[in-house]
């Protein structure tokens, strides 16, 4: 990209070499006036009026016209001679947030290029701190004669600057809205809300300028031999004089024409829901060894095989049990008989012995 000027950017007592370049260009198709009866190129020649002849570039000069209409001429020289601290340097004077500026003082936007290895380090420097503050440096400079205001804000790894108007150049919104009381219902702001959200967003990228590529077309047929291209007729819509009735079409068309992307885009890749696993109603065990079972399957298969085990298991417990009950009750009861037995002899030895002492 040419650069458009060369100067310094001055940030406190950094300087840095810099290169003005645009970051905008023009693609809109200019034409050329000719003359209709033979295609005879129509061109502006620049006569004096006062010797009417055609006068060079060499000859030409700049004047400030006054209020009677007499010329001041001012020159070069004059020019050169103002008091301009920017004339070859970009000032930085403050840093701001970015909201703080009215997007309608924005104007022409510009790339500043590092001239030159000694600038990389003090550009990088600036560039990194504008990126850490989140904030943007407002600027003055000199292009094309006069004095600007500008904005430096960080655009990827470039420092980007936005010419900006005056503040006292933009005009104050006086006579623009209505005048007359206008009362707003909840309903329509509710159907202004929805027609919103249906809208939805967009990519910029995706936007391009239609008007420009039909002039193409046209002129690339006449280039050719060819009947140009004629534009569709569109249907005039109707005149709809209820603001309700308007939105209410207006949100009822864009859902239309969304619902027709969403199936046009179904239509490409098409998505096939999974069936769903039936769960069975029955818990797996849990396993004694405190590891876990790798497998559902493997666990409703050891679940299908235990549980019969596990009742045998309990009944043939319950069994012994039952049986050890038994068996301890005979025993008591031999216990108990045995016992009785030897205390009812130990009582008639005893009843014998008394009867003989008293003999």
């Amino acid at each position: 990209m040419r650069s458009i000027w060369n100067g310094a950017i001055s940030f406190g007592l950094v300087s840095i070499p810099i290169k003005l370049v645009n970051a905008t260009e023009s693609h809109s198709v200019s034409f050329r006036q000719i003359h209709t009866e033979d295609g005879g190129r129509i061109r502006y020649r620049k006569v004096c009026e006062l010797e009417d002849r055609e006068v060079t570039q060499a000859e030409i000069g700049k004047a400030y016209e006054d209020a009677d209409g007499s010329m001041i001429p001012i020159t070069d020289e004059d020019l050169s001679q103002l008091p301009i601290p920017t004339a070859r340097t970009i000032e930085i004077v403050a840093f701001v947030p970015e909201d703080r500026i009215d997007p309608l003082q924005m104007g022409s936007a510009y790339y500043l290029a590092a001239s030159g290895a000694p600038a990389a380090k003090p550009y990088t420097l600036l560039r990194e701190a504008l990126k850490r503050s989140n904030r943007v440096a407002i600027a003055k400079f000199a292009l094309r004669g006069r004095e600007r205001l500008g904005m430096l804000r960080v655009v990827g790894d470039a420092i980007a600057m936005h010419g900006l108007l005056w503040p006292d150049e933009v005009r104050a919104p006086e006579g623009v809205a209505p005048e007359a009381g206008v009362t707003v219902r909840d309903q329509e702001l509710d159907l202004a809300d929805a027609l919103m959200d249906t809208l939805g967003e967009i990519d910029l990228d995706d936007l391009h300028d239609e008007y420009r590529e039909a002039v193409e077309e046209v002129i690339a047929a006449k280039a050719a031999g060819e009947r140009p291209p004629e534009a569709r007729e569109e249907a005039a819509p109707g005149k709809v004089l209820d603001l309700m009735a308007a939105l209410e079409s207006s949100v009822r068309a864009a859902r239309e024409s969304r619902d027709g992307e969403e199936a046009g885009a179904a239509k490409e890749a098409e998505v096939r829901s999974l069936p769903q696993r039936k769960t069975s109603s029955r818990r797996a065990p849990k396993e004694t060894g405190g590891k876990k079972s790798t497998s559902t399957a493997a666990k409703k298969t050891a679940a299908k095989k235990t549980e019969p085990k596990k009742s045998t298991a309990k009944s043939a417990g319950s069994a012994k049990k039952t049986a050890a009950r038994s068996t301890a009750k005979k025993t008591a009861a031999k216990s108990t008989g045995r016992g009785g037995d030897k205390t009812a002899a130990k009582s008639t030895t005893k009843k014998t012995a008394s009867r003989r002492r008293s003999a």
